[in-house]
């Protein structure tokens, strides 16, 4: 059994308190680094390829397809998450980073070597996040999960709106190849940060992983039937707003970097108050309205409006993933201990490969249309998977 670092407490749990924990911060500050250096890269690549074929369904597929792996992880590595060394893992996966986003600053390849790269990488990344939703889950106290995985999310925000931000800054000012290299040293200073940082847990259970182990605990999850309405309301509503956002950089081009870090805002401005400042029992009532906000301020770009008023719109929606912190947290109450770092991760890994499949039907759409009705019709199925979910969903979340 996990040890804590962490006693509960009576009282709701406050920032102040995760952050005094020496090995939260490790965990936070590492996954910070590790998204502005993706975050750079992703909006670097999709402007290269952007630039040199001129085509949004590419330009979206380079910035969203390698969430596609996440889908071969589920089914073949995702056991790791559960029955490997977390802090080792981690520390594996952050060189592989590193050493692919110096490859793609240090080679001139093709707009589909940069594709085929980014796809081989990820495919290796995708157990990383079960393995830090799992490890969060031993770090905190159990009062301080919803807590802990909001300033997680919050510290994604954050280096979103720094990483596109500071990138769409930097590629006005210096070669793409530069922005790359630095985004590479973001990834390298994660290493030390996990080595120095966490301390080396032994496995959440004794079993080796393998595809068998793998799928015993994917047929465990997904034979519950009370979490298919969580995974299908974390995946395709959200999933089809990733498509919108997927479509910034062919509706946008350089500025797409000021979208998506209103994006960013959004998201980490609704994680702080959903997951700061209500209780469980309002984290499930708001959750209801959060995911029709999600969708609804999307729904603009099919008039042509200003960049900055697109802007503010996209940030109140973006404001709607909170949704998911309450519905994560119904999900841990569903799974058993020994398992949530790989149900974790399989729920990240749908929900990413969801994104991957989005933008790439997004960016078809565009491709045969133009970005801004696309965006349009998206924001619009987005929100009718929402209200198709209501009822199922409302049943899990009541009890």
């Amino acid at each position: 059994m996990s040890i804590r670092t962490t006693p509960p407490t009576t009282a709701p749990p406050t920032y102040r308190q995760i952050f005094a924990n020496a090995e939260f911060r490790g965990l936070w500050v590492g996954s910070a680094l590790g998204n502005a250096s993706s975050t750079m890269t992703s909006l670097t690549l999709a402007l290269i390829v952007n630039a040199a074929t001129g085509s949004a369904l590419l330009a979206a597929l380079v910035m969203f397809g390698p969430s596609l792996a996440q889908v071969l992880g589920v089914s073949t590595l995702m056991s790791a998450a559960d029955t490997a060394r977390p802090r080792r893992l981690l520390i594996a996966l952050a060189c592989l980073s590193t050493a692919a986003v110096g490859a793609q600053a240090a080679f001139e390849l093709p707009a589909g070597a940069r594709l085929i790269l980014a796809l081989l990488v990820a495919y290796g990344l995708s157990i990383g996040s079960g393995v830090r939703w799992g490890l969060l889950n031993d770090v905190v106290a159990p009062d301080q999960f919803v807590l802990g995985r909001s300033a997680m999310n919050l510290s994604v925000g954050a280096m979103q709106i720094a990483g596109f931000g500071i990138a769409g800054l930097l590629l006005q000012a210096m070669s793409t190849a530069g922005v790359l290299w630095l985004a590479t040293a973001l990834s390298a200073l994660t290493i030390p940060v996990l080595r120095f940082g966490l301390r080396n847990r032994a496995p959440r259970r004794g079993a080796r992983t393998s595809l068998a182990e793998t799928w015993r605990g994917n047929r465990r999850l997904l034979g519950q039937t009370r979490t298919r309405p969580l995974l299908l309301a974390l995946t395709i509503p959200n999933g089809l707003v990733v498509g919108c956002e997927a479509l910034f950089v062919p509706y946008a081009g350089a500025n797409a970097g000021w979208l998506l870090a209103a994006g960013a805002a959004g998201m980490m401005s609704g994680d702080l108050v959903i997951g700061r400042f209500l209780t469980r029992d309002q984290r499930r009532a708001a959750a209801r309205w959060l995911r029709i906000v999600l969708a609804v301020p999307f729904l603009a770009f099919a008039v042509d409006l200003p960049l900055p008023v697109l802007a503010i719109a996209i940030a109140v929606g973006s404001c709607g993933y909170a949704a998911s912190l309450a519905q994560q947290e119904v999900l841990v109450d569903l799974t058993p201990p020994d398992l949530r770092g790989q149900v974790l991760g399989i729920e990240s890994a749908l929900r990413m490969t969801t994104f991957g499949v989005c933008a790439i039907l997004a960016g078809t759409l565009a491709d045969l249309t133009a970005p801004a009705p696309a965006i349009a019709v998206f924001a619009a199925l987005s929100l009718l998977a929402s209200l198709l979910l209501s009822r199922p969903l409302a049943r899990v979340m009541s009890n």
